[in-house]
């Protein structure tokens, strides 16, 4: 066998920036998912017409190499005339961002939006802006009662703050206040997780959330205030971003134009294979058999290297020999989150009386709205207008995503189709957005391990680690495959390492594993 011959399960944003960077490389690699298309969790789902995008995915980071990777893929479009810089929040900073590729009329649909981002909660049948300030608007929702215990919860917390942060209960007391940990965290949290935030890692916010605080995010606003936000400026947190750069046709149109790349340099993607069993002599990876899931043919592929981005759970069950059994356990027992994105097709919305709206047809202008409302089992809202007009068939109708959060083979999850879209139209009726009588379509999504958790058997991943550390040829990346919350583009330049490490052996293959564990997000210039 050549050297070049890699093997890469998955095709996601890790799996095919591994395979685009393996081909750049010289490489002709492999790449099988079990999926009908590409892109996993970053797909595009299209629905009469209309796009869905499963858990809204902002094109932004603070990594220069990401950001430049993205637009050699999809240029940014603007007009000839109007060629300037955006005002994105970029590299930590609040500082103008020049493209590095425009848009020619050759491009067609094939470009990048730059698009401004608003999320909002929705509490007590009112908007408040996310993250939460203390502004007018807050005031004025919760009350001077309320607002008033929420100060001096934060004092408190700030004067003498948990010393041992172990639970995400404890991160985010220390940095909110409990007043305000339990007016606009706990149920929510609980609600995506399905277990008490005392039940969950620290690690979790540390990577999720960051620094981010009421301190950071009140200095954001008097920066934004004042017009300090120049190149000189304190790093800004990834949650305060204001635009940020999006695929005309949704996520997956990138991811799409990746693999094709790599088809066209020589490398090979088969969807609808699924792994079924990885081979090894002692710790080194020999193949892996693949099962066709159309025809139900398994064929055997050999490998110089595998790339995984599938659950570590699967990995270990497909390893033969077996791997060791208390190691396979604990595979076995790592927590996912699962969830389900309903779509309905509706001609107008009706916000909260005083909200803003960009039409006649009542849509606001957000690209997501956190539904913190205890009465209802909806977790996210999202409007797919604003992610793109071109997600949208026929304007002014509006397209929404619901997302549900659930563990499969739950109530919720087991739901028939017609019960779920009639269930999730309800609930958008009950909290006032829609009229449940006007939806005229819709489609249900469920995604499988969509969130791996940080709780039950998480706290043993490092014997994970280390057992998989042995093998010389194994790499793992992506979300499922560190099992770790990450961002597409942790993914990514986690990808990239693993990639590095094949071309050059002598590198440092536990750099892999160092990407999103520290407190400024991403590699911080």
């Amino acid at each position: 066998m050549s050297k070049r011959e890699v093997l890469i399960i998955g095709a996601g944003p890790a799996g095919l920036t591994a395979a685009l960077e393996l081909v750049r490389a010289g490489f002709k690699p492999i790449v099988i998912d079990a999926d009908s298309q590409v892109g996993g969790i970053s797909k595009t789902i299209n629905f009469e017409g209309n796009r869905m995008d499963l858990g809204g995915h902002r094109f932004f980071s603070k990594s220069d190499w990401v950001m430049d990777w993205w637009q050699q893929i999809l240029p940014v479009e603007t007009e000839e005339s109007t060629k300037q810089t955006a005002n994105l929040a970029y590299q930590g900073q609040q500082r103008p961002f020049m493209p590095n590729r425009y848009a020619q009329s050759s491009d067609g649909d094939r470009v990048m939006l730059i698009r401004s981002r608003l999320s909002r909660i929705y509490y007590l049948r009112r908007f408040f802006d996310y993250p939460v300030k203390l502004n007018a608007n807050t005031i004025r929702n919760l009350g001077l009662s309320r607002m008033a215990k929420i100060g001096v919860s934060y004092a408190a917390a700030r004067m003498a703050p948990i010393k041992f942060e172990q639970t995400l209960e404890d991160f985010l007391i220390n940095r909110f206040g409990r007043e305000l940990f339990q007016t606009f965290f706990k149920d929510y949290t609980e609600k995506v997780w399905g277990v008490p935030c005392s039940d969950i890692s620290a690690e979790w916010g540390a990577q999720r959330i960051k620094g981010l605080s009421i301190t950071k995010a009140l200095l954001h606003a008097a920066r934004q205030v004042l017009g300090s936000g120049s190149a000189g400026s304190k790093a800004v947190e990834t949650s305060l971003i204001e635009q940020f750069m999006y695929p005309k046709l949704g996520p997956g149109q990138l991811w799409e134009v990746v693999a094709e790349m790599v088809e066209k340099g020589g490398g090979q993607v088969f969807l609808n294979q699924r792994a079924m069993r990885i081979h090894r002599d002692e710790f080194r990876i020999t193949g892996i058999d693949a099962l066709d899931t159309i025809s139900g043919n398994v064929r055997r592929i050999n490998c110089t290297n595998l790339i995984s981005t599938i659950p570590v759970k699967e990995l270990m069950e497909n390893m033969q020999p077996a791997a060791p059994s208390a190691l396979l356990s604990i595979a076995r027992a790592l927590p996912y989150r699962d969830f389900i994105t309903v779509g309905l097709l509706v001609p107008r919305m009706f916000p909260p009386a005083g909200t803003k709206v960009d039409s006649a047809v009542g849509m606001p202008a957000d690209n997501w709205i956190y539904i913190q409302e205890p009465d209802v089992k909806l977790g996210r809202l999202q409007i797919f207008n604003n992610w793109s007009p071109a997600m949208v068939k026929d304007h002014p109708k509006i397209f929404l995503g619901l997302e549900y959060f659930c563990t499969e083979g739950d109530e919720l999850w087991n739901m028939p189709k017609d019960c779920l879209l009639s269930f999730a139209a309800n609930e958008l009726e009950k909290i006032g957005l829609i009229k449940a009588s006007e939806v005229e379509s819709g489609t249900v999504i469920k995604v499988p391990k969509a969130y791996p958790a940080y709780f039950g058997a998480y706290d043993r991943m490092p014997e994970l680690r280390t057992y998989f550390s042995q093998f010389s040829n194994l790499f793992l990346v992506g979300r499922n495959g560190m099992h770790r919350y990450n961002n597409q583009d942790h993914s990514m330049v986690s990808a990239k390492l693993a990639v590095e490490c094949i071309v050059d052996p002598a590198m440092n293959r536990g750099a892999i594993w160092d990407v999103n564990v520290e407190q400024d997000y991403q590699e911080e210039k």
